[in-house]
């Protein structure tokens, strides 16, 4: 009996190991398939021209600024001082207008 312990290990593992490599590849091809690019067109299009917050998973920044334009995954982001920045939409994770209180201000202290 102690002889198959090791076949039952090993036909485990295998098991494991080929519908992990099928998990990968239906991941791959839904990754592939997906259209997500026409859809973040047309919500950075409602923000051209607007103050917004820009976050970003690049060591958890944040940009102020102005979206002056978008192209090919591409956003040009001028802040006050007439610098201009340059920012790859896959690393965006989060964009939302600059908050302004109820006369139009923006606020000084903003809470995420």
């Amino acid at each position: 009996m102690q002889w198959m312990y090791p076949i039952f290990i090993f036909l485990f593992l295998a098991f494991i190991f080929t519908n992990r490599e099928k998990n990968i590849a239906l991941a791959h091809k839904i990754h592939k398939n997906r259209k997500g690019d026409l859809k973040m067109t047309d919500l950075i299009n409602d923000y051209i021209g607007k103050e917004c917050l820009i976050y970003t998973c690049m060591s958890s920044s944040q940009i102020t600024g102005t979206i002056r334009s978008y192209s090919d995954g591409w956003i040009v982001v001028e802040n006050a001082n007439g610098q201009r920045d340059i920012i790859n939409c896959e690393y965006i994770t989060r964009i939302r207008e600059y908050p302004r209180d109820k006369k139009g201000k923006k606020k000084s202290v903003i809470f995420d």
